[in-house]
């Protein structure tokens, strides 16, 4: 059974899908190359990257919860999420706040904080190009860098995929805060962003899975 934050991924996805239909209906009356459409392309290359953006903050967020129900020991946990609890013993006067972790109680100090983390980490993401994927992750799961995954051919490397990933989040940006930008979209760059964002989303839940399951024994999904 697929994660929840692929259900909506998979979902979201209809809408791009249905976009790169309208280029094989309405839209372009000359031959060739159609004309007319590049609204469409622009469209769809804010949604794709709309889309991976809240795949990402989802499965960050569904793989959080399951460490914070399921990790058998607080040593089990991530660093970055260790840290959280020691920060927040640190800040706080009170002498015997300390006991708060004992036994099972780590998971009501983490759960009492979930929702602000939360909303702290989607706040922080404004774009979402490789490196704050990679602190994302980071700092929401423990994956020291998410991007090492990200390799499905010989060709795909991580680095080519890191590259691939801002070059397209770049497109998106320059669409969405300019409007218009030197040069066409085509609907071949569309549907490149497309099927690379799918097969990332799909790499990356298996990572986070993997993750998961190494430290509460359990898988995600």
């Amino acid at each position: 059974m697929p994660s929840n934050a692929y259900k909506a991924f998979r979902e979201n996805a209809e809408d791009v899908t249905k976009l790169l239909s309208l280029h094989e209906g309405e839209g372009g009356t000359k031959p060739g190359r159609r004309f007319g459409l590049e609204v469409l392309n622009k469209s769809a290359v804010v949604l794709i990257t709309s889309y991976w953006e809240a795949y990402c903050e989802d499965i960050v967020s569904e793989g959080l919860a399951r460490l914070v129900d399921k990790a058998p020991l607080a040593a089990k946990l991530p660093t970055e999420l260790k840290k959280l609890i020691a920060k927040e013993l640190k800040a706080d006067p009170h002498e015997l706040r300390i006991w708060d972790i004992s036994d099972d109680g780590w998971r009501a100090v983490l759960r009492k904080r979930l929702t602000e983390l939360q909303d702290k980490r989607n706040r922080r993401l404004n774009t979402p190009k490789a490196e704050n994927i990679i602190g994302l992750f980071n700092d929401g799961v423990g994956i020291a860098d998410i991007s090492t995954s990200w390799h499905w051919t010989p060709t795909m490397t991580p680095e080519r995929a890191r590259t691939k990933l801002d070059k397209y989040v770049e497109l998106r940006n320059q669409i969405a805060h300019r409007g218009g930008i030197a040069g066409s979209v085509k609907k071949q760059q569309v549907t490149d962003y497309f099927e690379f964002v799918r097969k990332t989303v799909s790499i990356t839940g298996g990572a986070v899975n993997r993750h998961v399951k190494q430290i509460t024994g359990q898988a995600l999904f």
